[in-house]
């Protein structure tokens, strides 16, 4: 059991940190009002291979692995949420295409999205499915060579960039959801308006409306009517991204609350001089050292997952202490503040609402305990 972290990881989330603070930090302000995240910060994560740190480098990744990748989205996510959102979703959807593409698909799709030249989505939610897979309304229809995909996607990341998304239909030969790879902005491919979300600003969400988009058939994963194991592991790798950006959360919440409980003086002193303040900084401490070791944990297990199903449940166990740890977290440090934790002119009340996104997203909290719980009892 070791808990050092290597000079190659130590150098990683050095990086990371040091390009938050330096670029993104002077426009976290900027990302969260306007909703977007400038091009030239994107192209800055491309550099630093961020967008393909887990990959292999002979499909255009870093080959750094999953316990780097969770170190840097960390860093990143302790200043702004935006540039996180971007890079978890398009790991979402290359973990997908890298665990189930064939040599050809990998070699044509993952390149670009692991440079940043192109961003993946993962389009599963639909305005009426939840987390049910039986009630995907999409539809494929083959015809000749190809599939017509016709229907609706529903809070999709990533779907305004160019790139590949994998999107989940029901086909007509099985009956059954089917995985196919969708090359955005093609014919018959067309976008609503950005959601107004309450955090999580500059990953944007969008519906995806497929109407008679043609897929060839060579873009399908895992097979005709195998798009359920494709979803399942695409998820457990997503929730790497969330908990690591909900790590990122709390440590912001902790250092803000212990630099306003420094600066802050009450009666002539500073309030950290106050016990009720130092038992909420004691507080913050314990839910960040909690959550970064589990967090860490899920990016070593996601290195080597070789059972799904035990892996699915690490994922959902870790995503759902560390984004409900993360709120908790939020909330104590508004605390520390007073009433000036709500105001928007204090970051608190943007980590804030960050957070409270968490528990709802890439599955919520009760339905990632019933994957626990299911093999927990079935094992």
């Amino acid at each position: 059991m070791n808990f050092t972290l290597s000079p190659e990881e130590l150098l990683i989330q050095k990086m990371a940190r040091e390009y938050a603070e330096k670029y993104i930090e002077p426009v976290a302000e900027k990302i969260d009002t306007e909703n977007r995240v400038p091009e030239d910060i994107i192209t800055g994560l491309a550099e630093l291979e961020l967008f393909g740190l887990p990959f292999k480098e002979e499909y255009g990744g870093a080959g750094a692995g999953y316990p780097s990748y969770v170190l840097a989205l960390e860093q990143l996510g302790r200043v702004s949420s935006g540039p996180v959102m971007l890079i978890s979703v398009n790991c979402l959807a290359l973990g997908a295409i890298d665990k189930f593409g064939t040599e050809d698909i990998k070699h044509k799709y993952m390149p670009k999205a692991c440079k940043g030249m192109e961003l993946a989505s993962f389009a599963f939610t639909e305005p009426g499915t939840g987390s049910d897979p039986k009630q995907i309304t999409t539809t494929a229809v083959k015809e000749g060579e190809h599939y017509i995909l016709n229907g609706t996607k529903r809070f999709i990341s990533n779907a305004g960039y160019p790139g590949p998304m994998v999107v989940f239909a029901i086909d007509s030969e099985s009956n059954k959801p089917t995985a196919f790879i969708v090359d955005k902005l093609c014919p018959g491919y067309s976008l609503s308006e950005p959601w107004h979300k309450l955090g999580y600003h500059g990953g944007t969400l969008l519906d995806v409306y497929l109407k008679d988009v043609a897929v060839p058939a060579e873009n399908i994963l895992n097979g005709i009517g195998g798009g359920f194991p494709v979803l399942t592991f695409g998820i457990a790798f997503g929730k790497v991204g969330v908990s690591a950006l909900h790590l990122g959360l709390t440590l912001a919440a902790y250092e803000e609350a212990v630099q306003y409980a420094k600066e802050k003086t009450h009666r002539g002193q500073p309030i950290a001089k106050f016990q009720a303040t130092q038992l909420r900084i004691a507080d913050l401490a314990i839910k960040y050292e909690t959550a970064r070791w589990l967090a860490y944990r899920l990016g070593c297990l996601a290195n080597d997952a070789k059972n799904p199903a035990l892996f699915a449940k690490e994922a959902a166990l870790t995503k759902t202490f560390v984004c409900d740890n993360s709120v908790d977290a939020a909330r104590v440090a508004i605390d520390v503040h007073g009433s000036y934790g709500l105001m928007n002119d204090y970051r608190v009340s943007r980590i804030y609402k960050d957070a409270i996104m968490g528990p709802q997203v890439e599955g919520v909290a009760d339905m990632q305990k019933m994957i626990v719980a299911g093999v927990v009892l079935n094992g």
